[in-house]
């Protein structure tokens, strides 16, 4: 009589450098797919125009200048506060390194809707008194031609 040796089965082995290839994997692509929301630090309401310019691409970027609707101004991208004096005092050195440059230096002032007229004139005369021609305001289209 012959009896059935039965062979000892190992016990089932998880592969983790396999589960960490896949993981990695999956956080790649999360990465990737996940868009990021830019929101900024200062709410501004611009007023509107029929005649407004698209934005685009511009090689010669302009100096950036935001008021909010209480006659706070901020400097830059970076939306840094300023007052009036130490406006005029870095726009004057953004207007001499621009020069430098040899690129015309440009002004664009963001303004809320509900800013101060005073406030507005009174940044368009430190941009004159920095020696910049070219003094734009940002506006809202409306979407009507």
């Amino acid at each position: 009589m012959r009896f059935l040796v039965r062979k000892r089965r190992t016990a089932p082995a998880v592969i983790i450098v396999a589960l960490i290839d896949v993981l990695i994997v999956l956080v790649i692509f999360l990465l990737v797919t996940t868009t990021f929301k830019q929101s900024p630090s200062l709410h501004l309401t611009l007023p509107e125009s029929t005649t407004a310019l698209k934005s685009g691409a511009n090689e010669n970027p302009p100096i950036l200048v935001s008021i909010d609707a209480q006659g706070l101004i901020r400097l830059g991208l970076e939306k840094l506060p300023v007052t009036l004096d130490q406006l005029q005092d870095k726009l004057i050195a953004e207007a001499d390194k621009a020069r430098t440059e040899k690129r015309d230096p440009k002004m664009v002032i963001m303004a809320d809707q509900g800013t101060p007229w005073a406030r507005m004139v009174n940044v368009m005369d430190a941009g004159a008194k920095a020696s910049i021609k070219s003094i734009s305001a940002v506006t809202k289209g409306n979407g009507k031609s």
